[in-house]
């Protein structure tokens, strides 16, 4: 474990070299692509698409029409190529699905989101990903 973490390195690749997995079972909608563009907007580029040797994506499909949608032609990548071809698939799908798998301790989000609300912000809280409807229902919960 400890020679792949010691290993990365970030190559900042031309995005049109990058090639989608046609079997990646994640979408994205429209306005969640419009949500990634918004948050790397607001917060900059954190989180590298991960690709393989040939350049085919692994993570970081919803990210590439982000860019793109922001008129950015270059994007840093880490490149995973110690995977067989099942983990990548497998990595794939846990790559999502495990992230999806976490919960929320909503009393800590409500206050964080309060806190943010009684800021004089330059952005909309918004850029979290929640709506304005679920913003105010967890408000009204803590208050």
């Amino acid at each position: 474990m400890t020679n792949r973490i010691r290993d990365l390195s970030i190559e900042v690749l031309p995005i049109d070299s990058l090639r989608l997995n046609a079997r990646n079972p994640r979408t994205h909608s429209a306005a969640q692509i419009r949500q990634i563009a918004d948050s790397i907007q607001q917060f900059g580029f954190t989180n590298p698409i991960l690709v393989d040797a040939d350049h085919e994506v692994i993570a970081g499909h919803g990210r590439i029409p982000a860019l793109k949608l922001l008129g950015i032609h270059e994007v840093p990548t880490i490149r995973i190529d110690q995977l067989t071809e099942a983990q990548k698939r497998a990595y794939v799908i846990a790559d999502n699905k495990l992230a999806e798998n976490a919960g929320w301790d909503r009393e800590l989000l409500a206050l964080e989101l309060q806190y943010l609300s009684e800021l004089n912000l330059d952005f909309e809280s918004a850029i979290t990903g929640f709506e304005v409807p679920e913003i105010d229902l967890l408000l009204q919960e803590i208050n």
